[in-house]
């Protein structure tokens, strides 16, 4: 069981961040505590998550982010699709790079949403020992969401805990949410994307095999398989830096059904093209971030046309990335 103390009154280094799958794993002593999904991590998410952090370390207490895995609205809507921003280990590390010490990642499941919101305090508390609780302008918790800021608040009266609520946050006055993100990925908005997340949307794979038909035209591609549960922007061709091994390329990255070559349906393929890399990359993971969407995916008439576009997609790439 995971314990955390704070050896002196004053932080002497960084601790790092825990990462937990389990309530069982975790017995704290005077945590600060907020609750939700955090889905992309985005600035909304950041600017509670930052207030949260500030006020336990100024306080000499642990910060902790409970979240929730699968994602609620999976469970209880039934989704599909390609859905979440972030994988669960990339949002447990982006929250430590925003001074969080303990991630809880909570296990959802239709009993976890059928517990009042009283009974899942009380179990939170017997774990934490809960001091501040900081929580999103709309956020609720528990059976009918009867878990809102005014009932926290009388809960913290009884259980000994403190309740505040961050203010929304907006962006060409709407406020700043994942569908939000979801829907610019959805069109192929990574730069717009981006400037809710405070970051570029980002995908991590492993390279595999492909049929190495770039190779044969001068353009190598490394063919990524990510997670089939993260979503991805829209079908096209995309600026990105890739990054492995410590090192960063600019990148021509498609994704798409490679009309030109497919006459039958199959499946998007995330193929990127790693300006000035020599190198073996299968079997590699590496992290692409998309910086801004150059075009649609479209079918040419034969391959000395599509071999053009490549060209100029990879000039075009290469003025962006430089400026």
């Amino acid at each position: 069981m995971f314990i955390f103390r704070l050896l002196t009154t004053q932080r002497k280094q960084k601790l790092t961040m825990q990462h937990f799958w389990s309530l069982d794993e975790v017995q704290l002593d005077g945590a600060w505590l907020t609750i939700g999904s955090f889905d992309g991590v985005h600035l909304g998410h950041q600017k509670v998550v930052r207030e949260l952090a500030a006020g336990a370390h100024q306080s000499h207490s642990p910060a902790v982010v409970l979240t929730f895995f699968p994602h609620p609205a999976v469970v209880l809507r039934g989704h599909d699709y390609p859905f979440y921003l972030t994988t669960p280990e990339e949002k447990a590390r982006l929250l430590g790079d925003l001074d969080i010490d303990v991630v809880i990642t909570y296990p959802f499941n239709k009993e976890v949403a059928a517990t009042s919101a009283q009974d899942f305090m009380r179990k939170l508390h017997q774990h934490l020992r809960i001091r501040h609780l900081q929580i999103g302008h709309d956020f609720a918790l528990g059976k009918n969401r009867a878990g809102n800021f005014h009932t926290l608040t009388s809960m913290g009266v009884e259980m000994g805990f403190t309740v505040r609520r961050t203010e929304a946050l907006s962006s060409q006055e709407q406020t700043i949410s994942s569908s939000r993100i979801r829907f610019m990925l959805g069109a192929g908005q990574v730069a717009e994307a981006a400037t809710l997340l405070g970051r570029a949307f980002s995908v991590e794979g492993k390279v595999i095999l492909g049929d190495q038909r770039g190779a044969t035209l001068g353009f190598p591609t490394a063919n990524l398989e990510i997670w089939a549960e993260q979503t991805i922007p829209a079908a096209g061709v995309y600026v990105c830096r890739a990054h492995w091994a410590g090192q960063t390329w600019g990148a021509v990255t498609n994704i798409g059904v490679r009309p030109t070559f497919e006459s039958e349906p199959v499946n998007p393929r995330i193929e990127a093209h790693l300006l000035d890399f020599q190198g073996n990359l299968y079997g590699e993971s590496i992290q692409l971030e998309f910086i801004e969407r150059l075009r649609g995916e479209q079918r040419f008439p034969n391959v000395t046309a599509l071999v053009k576009q490549i060209q100029q997609d990879s000039q075009k790439a290469r003025q962006i990335l430089g400026a």
